[in-house]
């Protein structure tokens, strides 16, 4: 039986634009790498809503014939990962419901923490949800019959969220993007052909060809209707950010602007940095592709060790991170990728690589570099060991499953078969990013929690209702 669904996705948007439908679907495409598992989009042209979601690819769910049927000048996308439940077309994004005031859609990424609570509310006064994901919840809060306006009403339903939530919700008359207060998860605005634009992350902005602007603020909505732009912020009180760090460890593209900043720079600060923390002796520094690659250029810069692509990524198999189970990681790890028997031979090698979690796919890594010949290979990981389980939107899952929560770093050397690992450290993390320290959600890590999260039981044990 699978758990209780929650995602790691990506959103796009786009309101009055000709080309609305089309230009979602590359800005979805282009955020493949957020969620793998299921793609969806509803669009507008002011009267009723049109959606189409599926299982897969974004390429393979949206055919010429289904753009065609969805053709209008508003649209919002979604790409989903389901983090700890059932990936079923059932949880697919995005959401749409009918209720009183018409119909509505949800994009959302992000966790809340407090859904279980608000789900058993709901179930108790007889509501009947057709979902097992998080972002359900929303949709009935918003659909709650308010005397208040309409702005003040959705101000409420946003307060009674806890967690990672960015938000783009589509009526027949306005889009709206939302950000929590936190700013836990990534998005941004920006602008084409006068038309604009929202993303999780500024590559989809790049990729059809809109002006970066800005990131919506944390805790901010904006909207987005005939009447032009407007934004408020809907937190009773202002709260420090808490940007999630593994975005630019890992999730991100690198030539995503994400809080403010370029992926691929920070992601060469952390190599410089775990250069400095970390040296050692060797005759090539090799990466992890793909997104160990920028670390290990900044390693090989600050080292003066020159670099080489030992491994050779076949890039029609999706990341092994984010496979659905632990068999499909597992059987995902040799056909992702292959040594290049000629350049590890005989050398003394500083293998960079952004993360290890489970350890299963570094184990397999090490495998190949043994059996090509390598000399010695010594681990650099551009992060902190990761010990602690993620309640905000990253599929990091049971503690006993995090290599970290149950090995000290040198019983993780040995399990790899490793001649030297070592991490970067927090301080050097925090240190190789732009915006404050404690500006950055680092619970995984750390396991300090922005958010106190009461409901880790319903993350690791409340089974899906799909």
């Amino acid at each position: 039986m699978s758990r209780e669904a929650r995602e790691f996705c990506g959103l796009f948007g786009i309101y009055g634009h000709p080309e609305a439908v089309h230009k979602t679907f590359y800005g979805m495409y282009s955020l493949q790498h957020r969620g793998q598992e299921s793609a969806g989009m509803c669009t507008t042209a002011g009267q009723t809503l049109l959606a189409h979601r599926g299982m897969g690819l974004v390429g393979e769910i949206f055919t010429r014939d289904v753009l065609e049927g969805l053709r209008n000048p508003v649209a919002i996308g979604h790409v989903r990962y389901s983090t700890t439940g059932s990936s079923t077309i059932q949880n697919a994004q995005p959401l749409l419901f009918n209720y009183a005031a018409g119909p509505l859609a949800i994009a959302h990424n992000g966790n809340l923490v407090n859904s279980g609570h608000l789900r058993k509310q709901f179930e108790a006064r007889g509501s009947i949800f057709q979902t097992s994901t998080d972002s359900e919840i929303i949709m009935h809060l918003l659909a709650q019959p308010a005397e208040r306006g309409a702005d003040e009403h959705l101000i409420w339903a946003l307060r009674q969220l806890r967690g990672a939530f960015s938000l783009l919700i589509l009526t027949p008359s306005r889009m709206i993007a939302v950000r929590d207060a936190h700013g836990f998860r990534p998005l941004c605005v920006g602008v084409l052909d006068g038309a604009p634009v929202a993303a999780s992350e500024s590559c989809a902005l790049d990729i059809v060809g809109a002006k970066y602007l800005r990131e919506v603020k944390p805790g901010e909505v904006v909207e987005w209707s005939a009447n032009g732009e407007r934004s408020f912020l809907f937190p009773e009180k202002p709260e420090v950010p808490a940007h999630c760090i593994f975005e630019h460890v890992y999730f991100a593209r690198p030539d995503s602007l994400v809080f403010g900043e370029s992926v691929h720079r920070v992601r060469m600060s952390l190599g410089e940095r775990l250069a400095r923390e970390h040296p050692v002796p060797a005759d090539l520094v090799i990466p992890i592709p793909d997104s160990g690659n920028d670390a290990a250029l900044g390693y090989s810069h600050a080292s003066k060790i020159p670099m080489e692509h030992g491994f050779v990524r076949n890039h029609y198999v999706g990341r092994t991170f984010i496979q659905p189970t632990q068999g499909a990681r597992v059987s995902g790890v040799g056909l992702k990728l292959n040594v290049i028997g000629e350049v590890v031979r005989g050398k003394r090698l500083v293998v960079v690589d952004d993360s290890i979690i489970r350890g299963t796919t570094s184990r397999g890594r090490v495998r190949l570099l043994r059996q090509a010949g390598a000399k010695e290979i010594h681990m650099r990981i551009s992060c902190p060991p990761i010990a602690h389980p993620c309640f905000y939107g990253i599929d990091f899952p049971n503690p006993e499953e995090l290599v970290a929560a149950r090995m000290s770093v040198e019983e993780i050397r040995r399990h790899l078969d490793l001649d030297s690992l070592a991490y970067l450290s927090l301080d050097g993390l925090l240190s190789s990013v732009s915006n404050p320290k404690d500006h950055y959600c680092t619970a995984c890590y750390s396991g300090q929690y922005r958010v106190p999260v009461t409901e880790k039981f319903t993350k690791l044990l409340h089974e899906s209702k799909c």
